[in-house]
């Protein structure tokens, strides 16, 4: 029985050998990223309505009226309710003093989220909602509704640009560039936030192979907005045989 026990032992630990006795082939290894420049069509505003007063009842009532006006102009320009949305109010009052609890003024808040398609008539709906009493712009988002179509894009341009640095590569190593081994991919992008600071640029331009490809820029009628471009970007690592 012991006898046979180890032999058993021995025989597993053999069949086990060649798992761990592999050894990667000879691989070119390299990156590619490529950088799409696109128009944006789409605009997403977070628009805050405040309004004070020593009583809640005024307060809130004069924050009403507001967010109503706001809306009802939105509506007026075509807005559908798909695109408008509006959040919980929101009350904070300030005391007199640290140590008193007898309220000196109720600040009232709401927000409004809207998405715009129509770009070029971006700043005379912004006038529009002020005049209607928002008084703060929170943030805007710029968007491209063609983001897959453009991240493909991306991706096929980091793709060649890898193919490429491994030609190159083989070819002055005097080897060829076999069949792929491994590759992972990832993209990002597509759109510009107010408080980003346009960081989603970084990634492409750090690598060495990088593709771009710019479009027209975006119109934003005769007003003094530019909404410019926004980047779609992918990158790709890819491990080529060595043939």
């Amino acid at each position: 029985m012991k006898t046979r026990l180890i032999l058993g032992m021995t025989v597993l630990a053999l069949s086990a050998l060649p798992a761990f006795s592999q050894q990667e082939p000879p691989l070119i290894s390299v990156s590619g990223s490529a950088e799409v420049k696109v128009a944006p069509d789409e605009i997403y505003l977070r628009l805050g309505v405040e309004t004070r007063d020593a009583t809640l009842e005024i307060a809130k009532k004069q924050n009403d009226e507001r967010v109503s006006n706001a809306l009802a102009f939105l509506k007026s320009k075509g807005i559908p309710d798909k695109d408008l949305q509006t959040d919980f109010i929101s009350i904070d009052p300030t005391y007199n003093n640290e140590s008193s609890r007898r309220v000196a003024v109720y600040a009232v808040r709401r927000s409004i989220e809207v998405r715009l398609t129509d770009t070029k008539g971006f700043e005379a709906i912004l006038t529009g909602l002020l005049n209607s009493g928002v008084n703060n712009v929170e943030g805007m988002e710029l968007r491209t509704s063609e983001l897959r179509k453009h991240r493909d894009a991306a991706r096929a341009m980091a793709i060649r640009a890898a193919r490429e640095k491994a030609d190159a590569l083989a070819a002055e190593l005097g080897v060829k560039r076999g069949k792929v081994y491994a590759v992972n991919a990832n993209e990002w992008g597509g759109l510009w936030s107010s408080a980003s600071e346009r960081n989603f640029r970084y990634a492409g331009l750090m690598n060495q192979n990088v593709a771009q490809n710019a479009g027209p820029p975006a119109e934003a009628g005769n007003g003094t907005l530019s909404l410019g471009q926004i980047s779609v970007s992918a990158s790709v690592q890819v491990s080529f045989l060595i043939e």
